[in-house]
């Protein structure tokens, strides 16, 4: 494509959904590597190859994603998709970004039930490929969101806090407090960069969907609480972990883990199996609800399972990005918000930290010779920058030499 990107804004043509679904697709089947990576994939895709965006506006919508909870590799798909071809446009985005990760892991989930994985090497091997990638996942944030000492101690009190009272109330408390803690004492820097850029949703539908995230985050545990039943109780929990992750990707690990592992939906190992194998698949990490929606859900309902966790755990990308773009341009400078955000991020980082130490490395390392595979892989990712994918793979292959020996 050559158009001039200032053209392309809110276009919905229906060669239009279709040059996005294509380019999402493209995305959804060749984007490993996490979603640090996937920006790089976006901005070449959708800036360089297809010319769709300037370096200015793909800026912007990045530090939009980033603020937001939620997956930002995702919901930049969906802000690009939207930029692109209106709310419709964002919908097809993200569906083609995600399907190929989501079935691939369904599959796996039907697999490990119909041959009882669970004592299998390579499933072990699984669980502690995530010993070694949420462990790398833990140093990259450190280093880039709580380097600093006021920072680094909001990080380990999160940390303290999460491990002494597991549950997702403490977990979005410590968020809060974060937020708190930051808005009260930490410095924002004095500017970001990007420009603000029209965006194709008005302000009265950015204020509908912004009005139906809080009504859905407040009204669907009532709900619950009220008309308790499975269907009801697994859209809350996948909806409340999409809508609370901050820094997405990894740290919706202790978030789904604490809502669907002590509801004895699903076991600790199946967990931390699934978690694993979705490392090895492109797309995005979210689609880890697929694979646990299929196990949670009835053998003859499980792709209904799926896509009911998939949907709720993506809906608040949605109703965020299409709620924030018409008012992102004002959000962006001000500082109070910045502070806040400083604060939240050093606050998941301890999430993050305490999830690794519990679950993880309490599920998965059982023997020094597991320690020391989940500490050779982790020092491949951090020493030599191997890809998750072969992090996966060199710890399926540990994991099933070791059960022979």
């Amino acid at each position: 494509m050559t158009d001039h990107p200032a053209t392309l804004t809110g276009r919905r043509r229906p060669s239009a959904l279709w040059e996005v679904g294509s380019a999402a697709l493209r995305l959804g089947l060749t984007s490993f590597g996490g979603p640090i990576a996937h920006l790089g994939y976006f901005h070449h895709e959708y800036v360089i190859r297809r010319r769709w965006l300037d370096q200015a506006t793909y800026a912007d919508l990045v530090a939009l994603c980033q603020f937001l909870p939620g997956p930002a590799s995702s919901q930049l798909g969906i802000a690009i998709g939207t930029m692109r071809a209106g709310a419709l446009g964002g919908i097809v985005a993200w569906l083609a970004f995600t399907l190929p990760s989501a079935v691939a892991l369904v599959i796996f989930a039907e697999l490990s039930t119909a041959f009882d994985l669970a004592a299998v090497g390579w499933v072990h091997g699984l669980k502690l490929a995530a010993v070694a990638v949420v462990g790398h996942a833990v140093l990259t944030m450190w280093r880039g969101l709580a380097w600093d000492a006021p920072r680094s101690a909001i990080a380990v009190a999160a940390a303290l806090v999460a491990l002494a009272a597991p549950s997702p109330v403490t977990q979005v408390g410590v968020i809060a407090g974060g937020g708190f803690l930051g808005w009260r004492f930490l410095r924002a820097q004095t500017s970001i960069g990007g420009t603000g850029t029209p965006a194709p949703i008005g302000r009265r539908i950015g204020l509908a969907a912004l009005g139906l995230f809080f009504v859905l985050l407040v009204g669907l545990p009532l709900l619950r609480a009220f008309a308790p039943g499975s269907g009801i109780a697994v859209f809350e929990s996948f909806y409340r972990a999409g809508a609370l992750v901050f820094g997405g990707g990894h740290v919706v690990l202790p978030l789904l883990h604490e809502s669907v592992v002590p509801q004895g939906w699903v076991s600790d190992d199946a967990f931390l199996a699934g978690y694993g194998a979705a490392q090895a698949v492109p797309g995005p990490l979210f689609t880890f609800a697929a694979y646990l929606g299929a196990l949670i859900a009835a053998p003859p309902l499980r792709a209904l399972g799926a896509v009911v966790a998939l949907l709720a755990i993506f809906l608040p990308s949605f109703l965020l990005i299409w709620g924030a773009l018409p008012f992102w341009h004002r959000l962006r400078a001000s500082e109070t918000f910045r502070r806040a955000l400083l604060g939240i991020n050093a606050a998941v980082v301890g999430v993050l930290l305490a999830a690794l130490y519990q679950p993880i490395w309490m599920t998965a390392v059982t023997s020094l010779l597991h320690a020391a595979v989940a500490l050779v892989v982790f020092g491949l990712l951090a020493g030599l920058r191997i890809p998750p994918w072969a992090a996966v793979l060199i710890s399926a292959a540990a994991g099933e030499a070791l059960s022979r020996i």
